[in-house]
């Protein structure tokens, strides 16, 4: 039987989702904690690989086990055995053919600022401290450049393996709630710390250090020197994983 996976995680302590010789990881923890509470080894495959200390919401994964317990039992008996950081927030029985990686159609992040003259105890390991005040309606002029189909060289890590980098960014939104600045955006697919050098190169414009007008020469240069730093990996969470199947019902 497949079984799929809504998973909600803190990313703080892990050294991102997959398994890792040097870290541990979410994947790792949750195949240990099926094997302790069922005692079979199954692996685990997610939408996507999140990096250390990277948050979601809405991951989705998938596993394939013989067992006659309901699928829907499988959340709480895997939260029995997971630590607290981790929570599985739904489980389904899945199509046999369902694969959370290669039917997934696009993904939602959202980065989040925490804007204040002095950081929050709270928030510290979910949100990005930045003192001074932001220009969110520049930030969101210079957010409307990247959507589209384009080549988003410029904004992948360096010496990344990746053949193809063109993507497609759907919606990109910046809004300011309170203290905080979200930036949200929705793709078909991003390339190796693309979201979080699009966060940061937006942060560099709402300081004024980039102007609203060079993005789209950064854009069109595919050079990662020219656009922003990669804004820190806590700031940022996977919130939702979008499918064309009958998958889309059961999330």
């Amino acid at each position: 039987m497949r079984i799929g996976l809504k998973i909600e995680y803190d990313g703080t302590a892990y050294g991102g989702w997959q398994r890792q010789k040097n870290a541990p990881s979410i994947q790792q923890t949750i195949e240990e904690a099926l094997e302790r509470a069922l005692g079979c080894s199954c692996r685990v495959i997610g939408a996507g690989r999140t990096d250390a200390g990277v948050h979601a919401y809405g991951q989705v994964a998938h596993l394939d086990i013989e067992t006659k317990i309901p699928a829907d039992r499988f959340s709480y008996i895997l939260n029995q055995k997971l630590p607290d950081d981790i929570r599985i927030v739904q489980s389904w029985q899945a199509a046999e053919n369902f694969h959370a990686r290669r039917d997934a159609i696009g993904k939602h992040y959202r980065y989040t600022i925490y804007q204040a003259p002095h950081a929050s105890a709270l928030e510290r390991n979910s949100s990005v401290h930045v003192p001074q005040q932001l220009d969110v309606k520049k930030m969101q002029q210079a957010a409307q450049v990247l959507i589209g189909e384009h080549d988003f060289s410029a904004f992948r890590t360096v010496g990344s393996n990746i053949v193809g980098t063109v993507r497609t960014v759907y919606r990109l939104e910046v809004q300011q709630q309170g203290q905080h600045i979200h930036i949200d955006i929705w793709g078909n697919g991003f390339l190796y710390n693309m979201v979080r050098i699009i966060a940061g190169t937006l942060i560099e414009v709402g300081k004024g250090k980039i102007p609203v007008q060079e993005m789209q020469s950064i854009l069109d240069s595919k050079e990662r020197a020219r656009a922003g730093a990669t804004a820190p990996a806590k700031g940022l969470a996977m919130c939702e994983v979008f499918y064309r199947t009958e998958e889309v019902g059961k999330l």
